[in-house]
Parts: C-alpha cells; sequence; structure tokens
C-alpha cells in the first residue's frame, strides 16, 4: 500500500469463513447521532479485546455510512461520490434501494468471535440505533455460492486490490477510504436445480466443477460474467467482492449476500445496470430468473484514522462554518 495513503479499514482483508452483515438506522435526536460519533473511537479497541482472546481467527470489522447517515452523524466536508443508492430495473427485476444509514461488516475465521463483536458493538450503540436487517454469513465449500458457483474468481489481490478498492488521490481529504454495495439475494433453489448443469454455465458464464471461464465463441452475452466485466478506456475496472452464502433451510430460505468495495461506485453502478437493465437494454443477467434482490445500499468506508476522529465531528459546527465561508 502507498506510504501517503492513510490506514484503511480492514476492506483488503482476505476472505473469512464467517461475517455477520448489520444494517442499522439512527433514531432520531443528537443523543443517538453522539452515541453513534462516539463509537467510532471505540471500534479498532473492541475488535482487538475480542481478536486478540484468538488471534489466528482474524477478527476485523468496517463501518460505513450512507449519504443520509454521512450528513446526519457528520456533515460538512463529505466524500465526493456518497449519494444514495441508485435503483436499476423494473417489474420484478429490480435493485431496489433500502433503508439503512450505518453498515458493520463483521468478519472472522470463527463465528463466535463475529458474535461477540457484534453484540459488544449493539450494546455501546443501544437505543440510538434499529437493526433493518442482520444476516450471518458462512463460507460454503471452496468459497462458492448458494448456487454452486466459484464466487469472487476475478477479485483483484495484493497492490490490484488497494488500487481499485482504496481512495486515494481522486479525493484527497478521503484518501484510504472506500465505497461499499450491499445487497441481499434470495435464489429460487428449485428452479435453479431444474437447470441441466450446461444451461447454468451458460447463465453464470463458467464452467460449474473447474470454475474455468467459458470461451468467447461458446458464452453468451447475458452471462453473469459478461454483464459484470466492466471496462474503461481499454482497461478492466474491478471491484473487491466478499460475498457470502446465507440461509434457513427450515424457512426455504437461500441467499448470497452481495458485498462489493470500489474506489468509485460508478463501476458497481455499471454492473448492475448491466444485470438488471441490460447491455443494451433488454439483455439482462439470466441469473435474475432465479435470484431476486431484496435489500440494497450504498456506504462511505472512511480510512481507520478518519473513522477515529469523525467521533469528534460536530456537524452542526461544519455546517456554520460552511456557512460563514459563503
Amino acid at each position: 500500500m502507498p506510504t501517503d495513503i492513510p490506514e484503511p479499514q480492514a476492506v483488503c482483508d482476505s476472505i473469512s469463513r464467517s461475517a455477520i452483515f448489520m444494517v442499522a438506522t439512527l433514531k432520531a435526536g443528537p443523543e443517538s447521532a453522539s452515541t453513534v460519533r462516539a463509537l467510532c473511537a471505540d471500534v479498532a479497541g473492541l475488535v482487538r479485546a475480542v481478536g486478540t482472546r484468538a488471534p489466528p481467527a482474524n477478527l476485523s470489522c468496517v463501518c460505513g455510512f450512507s449519504s443520509d447517515g454521512w450528513d446526519t452523524l457528520f456533515g460538512a466536508p463529505r466524500p465526493a461520490n456518497l449519494h444514495a443508492f441508485r435503483e436499476f430495473g423494473e417489474g420484478g427485476r429490480r435493485a431496489i434501494g433500502t433503508p439503512g444509514d450505518l453498515l458493520l461488516h463483521i468478519r472472522a475465521d470463527h463465528m463466535d468471535l463475529c458474535f461477540e463483536l457484534a453484540a459488544l458493538l449493539m450494546e455501546r450503540m443501544g437505543d440510538a440505533v434499529s437493526v433493518v436487517d442482520e444476516v450471518h454469513g458462512f463460507r460454503y465449500f471452496d468459497l462458492r455460492d448458494m448456487v454452486g458457483f466459484v464466487d469472487g474468481t476475478e477479485n483483484p489481490r495484493g497492490r490490484e486490490a488497494v488500487e481499485f478498492a482504496l481512495i486515494s488521490d481522486q479525493d484527497p481529504a478521503f484518501a484510504g477510504g472506500s465505497y461499499v454495495m450491499v445487497q441481499k439475494y434470495l435464489h429460487d433453489m428449485a428452479g435453479w436445480d431444474a437447470l441441466p448443469v450446461e444451461a447454468q454455465e451458460r447463465i453464470i458464464g463458467r464452467k460449474k466443477l473447474s470454475d474455468v471461464e467459458l470461451a468467447d465463441g461458446v458464452k453468451p452475452s447475458s452471462s453473469h460474467s459478461s454483464l459484470t466485466t466492466i471496462e474503461k478506456d481499454g482497461q478492466e475496472v474491478k471491484i473487491l467482492r466478499h460475498n457470502m452464502a446465507f440461509g434457513r433451510p427450515g424457512a426455504g430460505e437461500f441467499g448470497t449476500y452481495f458485498i462489493g468495495y470500489a474506489s468509485s461506485p460508478e463501476p458497481i453502478e455499471q454492473m448492475l445496470e448491466n444485470m438488471f437493465v441490460g447491455r443494451p437494454p433488454g439483455n439482462y443477467d439470466r441469473l435474475l430468473d432465479y435470484s431476486r434482490a431484496v435489500t440494497g445500499g450504498l456506504f462511505f468506508v472512511p480510512s481507520a484514522s478518519l473513522l477515529e476522529d469523525l467521533a469528534d465531528r460536530d456537524p452542526q459546527a461544519s455546517a456554520n462554518e460552511s456557512a460563514s465561508a459563503g
């Protein structure tokens, strides 16, 4: 990682075996906002307190804030590309936006550490927030998603992960930060499993067993891998995925929690537009005939150092300074 970029949160950490994803909304009132701001200075210490009990499990927590959440908690200045979740599609095939001011992405190789940290974080926030979505994810066999294909094959690694996932000089005041998009997908497993493997492979764009990408002359332009490959100025633009499987077999719930990090929301939004609208329009991702997005949110993840500093941010003072400067 370049030395001039502030220490990031655990955005680029390796994929874990377990994760808890929590999305919460702020309760109205200055006391609630003050409570959440105070937590910003304590997250790293709580991670150390829990994680030191089992160092090999690699416990981490990433905190992100939505556009509305940032304005309420911190005010100006704000990240250049932070905005509300953009919805795509129509009818039964839609990428929908759902409420959420705060995202917690907790990861470890053992669920008990994730659970303990989540409990401590919620204890600190108390009635200041309402959790609107909580998903306990797990690594499914050899990094496969719920539909049986390996997930995250094209993830950038090493320096490339830093380049694509973290902000640098494009928004210097927020260098070391990242944008993260989350969506919860529920799958029609009965319909999916009724398809021949060859049909599934054409929908995904890869061989199911070997994970080898289908040849260009074989892979449909509507395949998932085709539509989520983004190029700009002749170069592929990647995002960093940390997707997890989740489910409740007794309730017939089988899902994939999509979570993608990038230095700008633009490539992820382009992927969603390609999937839900089509490239060209109408040539949509056929995986969506069997998978339905039921949540959606865009959040900004400040660097680790900025996260701690945000505990002392006074949004009202920032607003007064902006007014005086105007």
